[in-house]
């Protein structure tokens, strides 16, 4: 790792300083070095690579090896081997270290501010307060803090409750029913695996499904074509894509990819494609079943966006920046990196990270250095 790991911090001044250590701010500081331009990477984390750590274990990348690359350094591997959640952690790693990026873990990001001056901005830390002159907020696709609906904490306490963001395997659950509640990636993911071992009843609407199967040799040739089309097609400058962006980052919920309707059939997944609407007698009541006994529930139900702690008006109703492409026209130097959508529907995807910090980096460099003189 760099040296700017153990750097003091408190009083510095920055150019650029980039919020987060995922695959969408590491590639943003890749493409400021490219053009010799200083920025620091801040992380909470303890290691590079620990947000997808902490996912559970099964979980592997819905893109094969050949579309996760960043830019500078292709995934090692197999072209179509799908990678596990650790092998693409240790891969961040080791493409921080490899192209000795400019990251500083075990710092936590407290405030963001203008300051007094208006110039540039304030940033406060648990290691201090520093300037920069730019600011990249790179902290998440869809926010880290989890969504579960306000009767949840009505459901009998003998009942274990987990968020997806804190299920690892079934190994965690007691004996007896599970409620999968959420029926996108996550929720078909985590339901096939606990199926094996538990009767298990799956709650939320059908968000449709890929064509054909991952296990299909039609698969390497349908997903190309696929990831095309979200990085090139459903953009949000044409119409399709400005159709499905506001849709995408309030509802989330795409279709259905390694695990389809086939496979939940196989396990006998008693789909309800309905919503939990509440708690009655302690029990979660599912549509029309109504009250469901269960052991435990698992919240497959996605992440609010946070930024209680960007203490600036460029938030729109629902808490997403107002910005396009990454930019805060409203707040010259403040950009967003690694949203939904942020250019297109393949914003979402590794494979659109590096594409998506090119295009910030690239008004980055076109603001003027603060000290510079400005050129007529």
């Amino acid at each position: 790792m760099d040296a700017t790991q153990h750097a003091e911090l408190d009083g510095r001044h920055l150019e650029t300083l980039v919020i987060g250590a995922g695959q969408a701010g590491l590639a943003t500081a890749y493409h400021l070095g490219r053009h010799g331009r200083e920025c620091l990477v801040v992380d909470a984390a303890r290691r590079v690579g620990d947000g997808w750590r902490h996912q559970w274990d099964s979980l592997r990348l819905y893109t094969p090896a050949w579309a996760d690359g960043l830019p500078g350094r292709d995934f090692p591997g197999p072209r179509w081997h799908f990678p596990s959640k650790d092998e693409f952690a240790d891969f961040l790693e080791q493409y921080a270290d490899a192209l000795a990026l400019p990251v500083r873990l075990g710092t936590r990001v407290l405030g963001l501010r203008r300051p007094e001056s208006g110039a540039g901005f304030e940033v406060s830390t648990d290691a201090g307060t520093t300037s920069a002159d730019n600011v990249v907020v790179a902290t998440g696709t869809f926010g880290r803090r989890p969504s579960v609906p306000h009767f949840a904490d009505q459901i009998d306490p003998s009942v274990v409750q987990l968020h997806s963001s804190e299920y690892r395997n079934p190994e965690q659950l007691p004996d007896g029913p599970v409620l999968v509640v959420g029926s996108s990636h996550s929720g078909c993911d985590v339901a096939y695996e606990v199926a094996a071992t538990r009767a298990t009843m799956m709650a939320g609407r059908d968000t449709g499904q890929i064509p054909v199967p991952f296990t299909s040799p039609l698969a390497k040739v349908v997903m190309p074509v696929m990831l095309f089309a979200m990085m090139h097609v459903m953009t949000r400058t044409g119409p399709p894509g400005r159709k499905q962006v506001q849709h995408v980052r309030l509802h989330g919920g795409g279709p259905r990819l390694r695990v389809q309707t086939a496979d939940l059939a196989r396990r006998n997944v008693d789909w309800v494609k309905d919503h939990v609407t509440g708690v009655e007698g302690g029990l979660p009541v599912v549509g029309d079943r109504g009250p469901v006994p269960v052991a435990s529930v698992i919240w497959c139900t996605g992440f609010r966006q946070d930024f209680g702690w960007i203490e600036l008006d460029v938030f729109d109703e629902h808490g997403w920046p107002r910005e396009f492409r990454g930019t805060v026209e409203e707040e010259p130097g403040l950009f967003f990196t690694g949203l939904a959508f942020q250019s297109a529907a393949g914003s979402m995807l590794v494979h659109g990270a590096g594409r998506d910090a090119a295009r910030v980096v690239r008004q980055i460099v076109r603001r003027p250095v603060a000290g510079a003189p400005v050129r007529a």
